[in-house]
């Protein structure tokens, strides 16, 4: 088994959890390397493991892309959605075969301006975000499959995948949604109209979006890549052609992340 360790932090890799998981998969036969780039991806890798919290597990979605190869997400993070598996957990679980591999859906992303940062990687596995870049409000003109709906008035607009629906998205009241499921979530961000709220449509959908301001210019990011385009932009956003293969372990689930991560449904009744 071939299995490229991506770290997120230099410190990381001096971590005992780490070194240690690295000699059990080692002393089982493993050929375990480092990754720095895509460039770095050796010939028949197995596995990626991202070492880090979910924003490392990100960047190893960048390295990855339409490659095909499982990411396994080891925690050393603050939450851990995407990378949530103990590091001494991992070895044992990826020796044995207990694990499951899931698709994860990605964004893709046309900008009518063209930038290079996006243009480099114009896909997102969280959500795509447009949001003021000074003082005043931006709105939102957003086309759902031809059809215009009524203006956003408000800091921004996130899309978001269904495995995003726990990051970004939730902390501006969007839904949490099973990460399996086949949605998109629009969810505007401080609304100054009231009575817009978040909207979960097909992930078969085209969402085009066009912003004004009077500050002429907005910022738009991708999963945790901004850049800053002028208001004549138009974003066109539509599911990617291929997706994300993610390493969810045998004895993992979502709902135990959310219950462990975000304490859901939290209750002194709830005790057992």
């Amino acid at each position: 088994m071939k299995i490229a360790v991506y770290i997120g932090k230099e410190e990381l890799k001096s971590d005992p959890r780490i070194l240690t998981l690295s000699e059990e998969l080692r002393e089982a036969g493993c050929d375990v390397y480092g990754l720095v780039s895509r460039e770095d991806m050796l010939k028949d890798t197995d596995f990626v493991m991202s070492v880090g919290g979910d924003g490392t597990y990100l960047s190893v979605a960048m390295l990855v892309a339409d490659s095909g190869i499982p990411v396994v997400g080891v925690n050393l993070g603050r939450m851990g959605f995407l990378s949530e598996n103990r590091p001494e957990d991992v070895a044992e679980a990826l020796l044995k075969g207990e694990y499951v591999i899931e698709d994860r859906s990605l964004l893709h992303a046309e900008v009518s301006t063209g930038n290079p940062l996006i243009d480099a990687y114009p896909y997102a596995l969280n959500e795509m975000t447009v949001r003021r870049s000074g003082a005043a409000m931006l709105g939102v003109d957003v086309t759902l499959n031809g059809v215009l709906l009524p203006t956003y008035w408000a800091d921004g607009l996130v899309i978001s995948t269904s495995s995003g629906s726990t990051a970004y998205s939730l902390s501006v009241g969007g839904p949490i949604v099973l990460p399996e499921s086949r949605v998109l979530i629009m969810s505007p961000i401080a609304p100054h109209n009231l009575n817009v709220r978040p909207l979960v449509v097909p992930d078969s959908s085209e969402v085009s979006l066009k912003m004004h301001s009077r500050d002429g210019r907005f910022e738009f990011s991708i999963d945790n890549r901004t850049v800053e385009v002028g208001a004549d932009t138009e974003v066109v956003i539509r599911m990617a052609q291929f997706s994300l293969k993610r390493v969810r372990l045998g004895r993992s689930n979502f709902i135990n992340a959310l219950t462990d991560k975000l304490f859901w449904g939290e209750d002194v009744r709830n005790i057992r």
